[in-house]
């Protein structure tokens, strides 16, 4: 079912994909959808999660490298042509939905930050970033540019946009 969801958003979009649609591409019964996802939006929340992927920030001991992967998936998951339209209307979504904002955060947004602040940490403790860093801004920063081009599109979502953010954000956190 994620993968009739992920051809009808590419199709119809976030705002009018409905359960009948999916359930008739994926050549089941509408209640089986409902059995797993009890909203549009949950099922969605798992079809982000399944494009944006949760993907570790890997640890390798290069930094710079490590942050252009972790930080380079995102941009990978939010270009691809299904998403670039879905996911300002989902997020839209959250606010009215705040057990589904939660799940949102704990999926996908916890878990790729969990994996990016402990490559940040190994960095520390290597000497390679400073110990008073406030982690929650670096980490929003490697983040912020990359939602922000998705959000508005006024510039291109790509790896040169990675690799600008992730240096800047190396050139302001390094150790002396």
């Amino acid at each position: 079912m994620v993968a009739a969801t992920i051809d009808l958003l590419g199709e119809v979009g976030y705002a009018e994909l409905s359960f009948g649609q999916i359930a008739k591409r994926a050549e089941v019964y509408r209640p089986a959808i409902y059995r797993r996802w009890p909203s549009k939006q949950h099922l969605v929340t798992d079809v982000l999660a399944a494009s944006l992927g949760v993907v570790p920030t890997p640890d390798t001991g290069d930094l710079r490298r490590d942050l252009l992967t972790g930080i380079g998936t995102i941009a990978e998951g939010l270009t691809t042509p299904t998403l670039d339209h879905v996911l300002v209307p989902f997020v839209a979504d959250l606010a009215a939905h705040p057990e589904l904002r939660e799940q949102f955060f704990e999926r996908i947004f916890h878990a790729r930050r969990s994996t990016t602040e402990a490559t940040l940490r190994a960095a520390i403790a290597r000497g390679e970033v400073r110990e008073d860093i406030d982690m929650v801004f670096v980490l929003d920063a490697l983040a912020a540019p990359l939602y922000f081009r998705q959000l508005f599109g006024h510039a291109p979502l790509d790896a040169r946009l990675v690799e600008q953010t992730v240096d800047l954000v190396l050139a302001a956190i390094r150790g002396s």
